[in-house]
């Protein structure tokens, strides 16, 4: 145990699962003066009459009895219904894919969360991504975790250094397999508690439904990329780019993949995997986010464009004050919404919204 730690007010977000109830239990170790703290982001009744949070809160309860310290329980929820869920509805209707954790992250986690820490007096904000900040001469780095499978430096690329400065990432030195052993080492109560695959806000209910309660269908023709109609769809804003299992088919009974949206014509343009349309040279950027020390262009570096995706090699170039990439292989399924994301050695340089 550091003794420096315990002049160190550190406020751990703490949602119920074990990711963050180990980053907890590792501040406490390290000597830190640890608090916890529960948001309710989003509040909805579920079949069984309780709030969708409730079961979460109940463990998040119970691993702060454990670990000796405080919980606090606040309430975000209409700051994420203004800052991430109308943007994210805005966008569907406009038949984009926005990605709602790099929105939370943002606006929410480190920008509300943040703020209401520091003005309580705390020093630092912890969470339970996978992910590391490095402190250099000049800047704060945001650094890929040494789990290269869960890393999450895609969601958390558009953080400034203000944020940076003032954020802990506790499991940025450990791998999932060593989180879920460390969890049952500190004996949480949580340790064996499966890992949640929702989407940040909804659990783990289909997309589509979840829109359906605010975008209303707008029904229009399936078409083939190489002509004629096979189908109709339920409204361009419940697809995206890339996505197959359309519930229509060919002759030729292979799988159909979205390659385009006309939306002058309010057709869904499908085609087979290897359909040309699939596949981008270049794309356009914009609303970019670079972390640390300003970029100097032409940039080659490497890219991902959805998380997980293996690291793509790209050149970043800006003309007309606008970032275009051109990869160095066809990227396949890039889409309008989504964030590409760029790296170097490691380090996580920041990002944009694909146009």
């Amino acid at each position: 145990m550091n003794k420096a730690n315990k002049k160190i007010k550190v406020l751990c977000a703490m949602s119920g699962g074990v990711d963050s109830s180990v980053a907890a239990a590792l501040l406490v170790r390290a000597g830190y003066d640890v608090t916890g703290v529960f948001v309710v982001n989003y509040d909805e009744i579920g079949p069984n009459g309780e709030s969708c949070w409730a079961a979460d809160y109940q463990d998040a309860l119970r691993v702060a009895a454990k670990l000796g310290i405080p919980l606090l329980r606040w309430d975000f929820v209409k700051v994420y219904k203004e800052t991430v869920l109308d943007y994210m509805f805005s966008e569907y209707e406009k038949g984009r894919t926005p990605n709602p954790d790099i929105l939370c992250n943002k606006f929410v986690k480190f920008g509300a969360w943040l703020e209401k820490t520091k003005k309580l007096g705390f020093d630092k904000l912890a969470t339970g991504h996978y992910a590391r900040v490095k402190e250099s001469k000049k800047f704060f780095k945001l650094m890929q975790s040494k789990d290269d499978n869960k890393d999450q430096t895609y969601f958390l690329h558009q953080l400034n250094q203000e944020q940076l400065k003032h954020t802990m990432f506790p499991l940025g030195d450990y791998t999932k397999p060593e989180v879920r052993k460390l969890a049952k080492k500190f004996g949480l109560p949580n340790a064996d508690k499966e890992e949640s695959m929702g989407i940040c806000f909804v659990g783990e209910v289909p997309m589509k439904d979840f829109l359906l309660k605010k975008i209303k269908s707008k029904p229009g023709k399936i078409v083939l990329s190489t002509g004629g109609v096979i189908g109709e769809h339920d409204g361009l804003s419940f697809y995206t780019i890339g996505q197959r299992n359309l519930g229509v088919k060919t002759k030729e009974n292979k799988p159909l993949y979205v390659v385009d949206k006309n939306f002058d014509r309010n057709e869904l343009v499908v085609g087979y995997e290897d359909d040309k349309l699939l596949y981008k040279k270049e794309a356009e950027v914009s609303e970019m986010n670079w972390i640390g020390e300003k970029i100097k262009f032409p940039l080659n570096c490497e890219t991902r464009l959805r998380h997980r995706q293996i690291l793509q090699k790209v050149k970043i170039e800006m003309k007309n004050k606008k970032i275009f990439l051109k990869f160095f292989k066809p990227q396949r399924a890039v889409t309008p919404g989504q964030f590409a994301v760029f790296y170097k050695k490691g380090e996580c340089l920041g990002g944009g919204v694909i146009n």
